[in-house]
């Protein structure tokens, strides 16, 4: 018998969306100056408290875009065709409030994100994806 753990069946996964905040080694430190880093995190899961969860992640090793937050769908939005959504130099308070709304509506696949996100939007290189999306996105 293998003792190998089993890949979560298609469409199983988290009931809410998954917002990460990356908190390594240049988000969330004083080399990204003039941000409540603590306040942005705070915020985040005070505003998503009960419709999404909010985790803070070592280095996403996407440190040229810091601060980085990565919205990861619900199981339901994945079923909908939801992907996760990297979102880099989240550094205003307006886009923290931006992306606790559109996660706290359901997130990527159920709820279309407001237009001003698509500013912060960018796609990581394929191993930095593996890295966040192999931890059970």
């Amino acid at each position: 018998m293998s003792h190998r753990p089993r890949k979560a069946a298609a469409g199983t996964g988290p009931s809410r969306p998954t917002v990460s905040v990356c908190r390594g080694c240049c988000c969330g430190t004083p080399k990204i100056p003039g941000v409540d880093h603590a306040g942005q995190l705070a915020e985040l899961r005070r505003s998503l408290d009960g419709s999404a969860t909010v985790r803070a992640v070592e280095c996403l090793d996407a440190c040229e875009h810091g601060n980085v937050i990565v919205v990861q769908p619900s199981a339901e939005g994945r079923r909908a065709g939801g992907r996760p959504v990297w979102l880099g130099l989240v550094n205003d308070p307006h886009a923290v409030a931006d992306i606790a709304t559109w996660a706290g509506e359901g997130g990527p696949g159920l709820a279309d994100p407001p237009e001003i996100l698509d500013l912060y939007t960018f796609s990581p290189s394929r191993r930095i994806r593996a890295g966040l999306e192999g931890e059970g996105a």
